[in-house]
């Protein structure tokens, strides 16, 4: 009978089972044909039927719509009211982003007056950014870009943790933040199954303005000196390297491999801070005593500074710096020029910049900047002079005929690369491992023979009293001062001379050539202006013809033939 009643309650249980899993097959094949339907009325929505079913008067007090915004396709809008969606849920996520984003970059930059620097407490408060303009961008069909023009003016409650080299501990409070920036979202790639990507890129694409205060809990952080300006420093160089473009977080939305998408280097920067000229006198006994500092990305470990020359309104640096490039799209190089006061702060005397993305890989430019106070400032008349630079991008993995003059193996024979690769065990280091490059290279020394042919002057200043001059020129190595000039042309304002002359060259990648115009006098000699010229481009073109502006003149123009003959390369020990 056990038996009977067993197999019973076993059917019983067996067909609910059945009945039960079908009813769940069921619900879910119609949970996913109205998904399917919700996803094509989406796909048929215009941006008219948007605006019925959200209003403007119903969205979120935070969100803000500028004439920025452009959405050129109906997925577009979808992906725009999910993010919405997603960003008015995920602020107080954004907190523990942040923190574990900026704290290891804290420690990195700590003050040296610092044994340790944390987050004691960090959260975002309740007051939500306000996006003041969205603008959508597609990437030829593989990602979609969003950003988001934000203010805030938020109650956060960030305390920092932090211990002096003396022993004493302070909570240091972040507080009266106020921010105003371009936030990226990067939606990428794009695959055919919801939400639609695989993994959003996140960054500040750009830092208008970042304000704040410290505030030491029950004291005063001015009873340490230099404290202050210590930690707000390393605050404003943790958020620069930790989420500031080209710096950018992948959060992996569907499984794969993403490594593609994170920040990696594309190129070396070859930049040779040639000369400045016409700067802002600052001090008031004698000239400004200039130096310029050089970067891409603005990090203490990132920036290069040159030598300062003492007592010069118009210096000659001559010297080569390299930059690793990240993104040769928007990154710009940024020169600062200042006057060295000392133990004082050094004074700004002018900024320039110039755009990557103006650069045309593997061709040496040579470019004038004028100086201006401020690089947000789009205005500004007055003059505080120029600076000189030449400029070649070589970006990795292009072979196109693109030579990098400071890599180690240009324009080296077959024999020699195998002679150097058998000194040191290991292959040449080529253009294709940043890394390697970087590290391991050494200075390359090129050597060879620099024919300067000099064939006229154009427009030269009147020098004389009765209205014109006796112009000659004289051409110098600067490094090896080996001196070459031409003869005088009497009475004469547009000279011709087709006189040419040879210079051997013992470090061309690091020489430069200056030519100098005087007006020769019976009892003397005036000083007309002059050019000065790198020997880059030559190396690289082996010759070419140029008229040259003379500088340090009212008017005036040099031509020029140069010719490179190269003898033999080799590396620096």
């Amino acid at each position: 009978m056990s038996f009977f009643v067993g197999l019973i309650f076993g059917l019983a249980v067996g067909l609910a089972l059945i009945v039960g899993f079908v009813k769940s097959e069921n619900a879910r094949s119609k949970l996913r044909s109205e998904l399917a339907t919700t996803i094509a009325a989406f796909a048929r929505m215009t941006v008219d039927d948007s605006r019925k079913i959200l209003p403007a008067e119903f969205y979120p007090s935070w969100v803000v719509f500028s004439q920025r915004q452009k959405l050129s396709s109906r997925l577009l809008l979808l992906f725009h009211l999910w993010s919405l969606y997603m960003l008015s849920f995920d602020y107080l996520a954004a907190s523990g982003l942040i923190k574990a984003s900026v704290e290891p970059v804290l420690e990195q930059y700590r003050p040296v007056i610092l044994s340790s620097l944390k987050f004691s407490k960090f959260t975002l408060g309740t007051v939500a950014p306000q996006f003041t303009g969205v603008s959508i961008i597609e990437d030829g069909g593989s990602g979609i870009t969003m950003e988001l023009e934000m203010n805030w003016d938020g109650n956060p409650s960030i305390i920092l943790g932090i211990k002096t080299r003396f022993g004493v501990s302070l909570p240091v409070q972040v507080k009266d933040i106020g921010f105003t920036g371009v936030f990226r979202l990067i939606f990428k790639p794009l695959v055919p199954e919801f939400p639609c990507f695989g993994a959003i890129c996140y960054s500040l694409r750009q830092k208008k303005k970042m304000d704040f205060t410290l505030k030491v809990v029950g004291g005063d952080i001015s009873a340490i000196p230099g404290l202050d300006d210590a930690i707000q420093e390393t605050i404003r160089n943790a958020v620069e390297d930790s989420i500031t473009w080209p710096v950018r977080k992948v959060v992996p939305i569907l499984p794969g491999d993403y490594r593609d998408l994170e920040l990696k280097p594309v190129g070396i920067l070859e930049v040779k801070l040639v000369q400045a000229k016409n700067l802002t006198n600052k001090d008031l006994i004698g000239k400004s005593d200039p130096f310029a500092k050089l970067y891409i990305r603005p990090l203490p470990d990132k920036t290069k500074t040159s030598k300062i020359i003492s007592n010069d309104l118009n210096p000659i640096w001559n010297e080569h710096f390299e930059f690793v490039v990240e993104d040769a799209s928007t990154q710009h190089l940024v020169v600062k020029v200042y006057d060295d006061e000392g133990l004082q702060t050094s004074e700004l005397l002018g900024c320039a910049q110039v755009k990557l993305s103006e650069l045309e890989p593997g061709k040496v430019k040579d470019v004038w900047l004028k100086l201006v106070k401020d690089l947000e400032v789009q205005r500004d008349n007055k003059n505080r002079g120029q600076v000189h630079l030449e400029l070649l991008y070589c970006p990795f993995g292009v072979e196109n005929g693109l030579v990098n003059p400071f890599s180690s193996d240009f324009s080296m024979t077959s024999l020699e690369k195998v002679l150097k690769s058998g000194e040191n065990g290991t292959g040449i280091i080529g253009n294709g491992n940043e890394n390697e490059v970087t590290q391991k290279r050494r200075e390359v020394i090129v050597r060879g023979v620099l024919s300067v042919t000099v064939i006229s002057a154009e427009d030269l200043p009147m020098v004389d009293l009765m209205g014109k001059a006796d112009p000659f020129i004289t051409l110098t190595m600067k490094k090896s001062e080996m001196r070459n000039k031409t003869r005088v042309v009497n009475n004469c304002l547009n000279p011709v001379w087709n006189q040419t002359f040879d210079f051997v060259v013992e470090d061309g990648l690091h020489d430069m050539l200056i030519i100098e115009v005087w007006d020769h006098d019976t009892f003397g000699k005036d000083y007309m202006g002059r050019c000065i010229l790198t020997l880059t481009r030559v190396i690289l073109e082996g010759e070419y013809k140029e008229c040259f502006q003379l500088d340090e003149a009212k008017s005036g123009r040099l031509n020029l033939h140069l010719k490179w003959t190269p003898q033999h390369i080799y590396r620096d020990s």
